[in-house]
């Protein structure tokens, strides 16, 4: 899961994340841990993604999205494809306000359900004020095209470090699927430096890309995008 990447150390609320560097890539996720000494998150034992199974039905509460504003850029940051948003958009959870940061997308998905891997997920990131971070994703299948996505697949950026603006008057609440049913479980960042204590939430209802859409991504990433699954441990997947 990326945050924010650029050519020096950024910070993201109260929490410093590392750029995506050339000391690792997609070819040897195993390596990440060895590969820089703050990257050793990467070989803990609460790490993302996971395969979502054995869950635990739990009395989840509503999911609470304050969803109002637009996204206004496109970025092509070498590992994915990151859309940043307009201020003021938030998620309740656990009591605690976290503002929308960004969203990118994976292809492959990076998590599973039952076993079953989708062609694409989007993780819509946020933080809250002391630096903590949740991740909602959504899984897509191959079906129609995605008129969401449309305008933002229209200009997404062929070069690394390329940023195209969005005009689109579409509110981030239109990025939401119409079941708000969700597993929830705590994880990790799926990239280094894999910091441990993300809030995890997976919509059940599956999302609809057309193969033109997944393709056109992954053509552009020019490999997978997705880290490999990790050990499920002593934790528990609520729904």
């Amino acid at each position: 899961m990326f945050i924010k990447y650029g050519l020096t150390i950024i910070s993201l609320c109260a929490t410093t994340i590392l750029w995506a560097g050339s000391d690792w890539d997609y070819q040897n996720p195993k390596d990440w841990a060895s590969a820089n000494q703050q990257y050793q998150a990467c070989a803990g034992i609460n790490q993302s993604p996971i395969d979502i199974r054995d869950t635990v039905t739990a009395n989840l509460p509503p999911l609470e999205f304050n969803y109002h504003t637009t996204a206004k850029s496109v970025q092509n940051i070498g590992h994915t494809m990151q859309i940043e948003f307009n201020q003021g958009a938030s998620l309740v959870l656990d009591g605690q306000t976290f503002l929308l940061e960004q969203f990118h997308v994976h292809s492959p998905s990076e998590n599973n359900i039952n076993g079953q891997s989708y062609p694409m997920e989007l993780h819509l990131v946020h933080a809250s004020d002391k630096g903590e971070l949740a991740v909602v994703a959504l899984m897509f299948q191959h079906g129609l095209e995605n008129e969401k996505l449309k305008h933002i697949w229209n200009s997404l950026p062929k070069k690394v470090g390329e940023s195209n603006q969005l005009y689109s008057k579409n509110k981030a609440d239109s990025y939401l699927p119409n079941n708000l049913e969700y597993y929830r479980f705590n994880g990790s960042l799926t990239t280094p430096p894999c910091s441990e204590g993300v809030r995890w939430v997976v919509f059940k209802e599956i999302q609809q890309a057309s193969s033109e859409q997944i393709e056109s991504f992954m053509e552009l990433m020019g490999h997978p995008n997705n880290r490999p699954i990790q050990p499920i441990g002593a934790r528990l997947i609520l729904e």
